[in-house]
């Protein structure tokens, strides 16, 4: 087992940038879903994130992809669990459980993980702020709106960075009224979820009004449709519209 007096900064955010690199253990993710169909593959692919300069890794055992069904819990913790636990015995790397359902959250703790990356901020899971500030650990809180299934179902805004950062403010206000030390707190304005493609560009050109609400942000860009539409590329060629967004 890695020791946990080594375990690295949990926040790690001694630096400008942090690089997150995740591994999704689903079928049906967007990019990639099913590539990682057994324990030892997926453990493997962890290894070439963190030998590439991943500074956390984050693990999510449920596809929240536009469209994307919902998975019982049983089938998500049989999915994390087991990653959790063979990343942490072989490193110390910050690990991030990408989940709305506290307990899976609170078993992946359990299990070495050390962030919530809750997409829902809370609206799915009514324990997830009281069990964030139970275990004083960093949680993103996401922007987004509806379900997986239906955010894509024509959403819209008169003003989008208006709007998200008024309801990144209301989820902040729970999980700060449940308990959570301000500095456990990481906002994310939710790149591709229940976005317009309008919408994700000028979140990206603005930046600097979700910094001033006080918090670090995740920017989580990766492959999404937006780069696609701009460039043209397929999913996995996406690689260099990611970098340059």
């Amino acid at each position: 087992m890695a020791d946990a007096g080594r375990r690295k900064s949990l926040f790690v955010l001694d630096k400008p940038f942090v690089v997150m690199g995740v591994l999704n253990v689903t079928p049906d993710s967007f990019y990639d879903g099913g590539r990682f169909d057994s324990l030892s593959a997926a453990a493997d692919y962890a290894r070439v994130l963190i030998n590439e300069g991943a500074d956390v890794l984050d693990i999510g055992g449920e596809s929240t992809r536009p469209g994307a069904e919902p998975v019982h819990t049983d089938r998500e913790l049989s999915r994390v669990l087991p990653l959790v636990r063979a990343v942490r015995a072989f490193s110390p790397i910050p690990i991030s459980v990408d989940t709305t359902k506290s307990v899976v959250a609170e078993q992946a703790l359990d299990a070495g993980a050390d962030w919530i990356n809750d997409i829902s901020a809370g609206r799915f899971d009514d324990a997830m702020a009281p069990l964030a500030a139970r275990r004083d650990c960093p949680v993103v809180l996401m922007h987004s709106r509806e379900r997986p299934d239906t955010m894509q179902h024509a959403p819209h805004y008169d003003d989008v960075i208006a709007e998200v950062c008024e309801e990144l403010t209301a989820s902040v206000e729970k999980f700060r009224n449940a308990g959570v030390a301000a500095t456990n707190i990481i906002l994310d304005p939710g790149i591709g979820f229940a976005k317009r493609f309008v919408d994700n560009i000028v979140i990206l050109r603005k930046l600097d009004s979700l910094l001033k609400m006080g918090y670090p942000l995740l920017i989580g860009t990766s492959r999404k449709s937006f780069i696609g539409w701009i460039t043209g590329a397929k999913t996995d060629e996406r690689l260099w519209g990611t970098l340059g967004s």
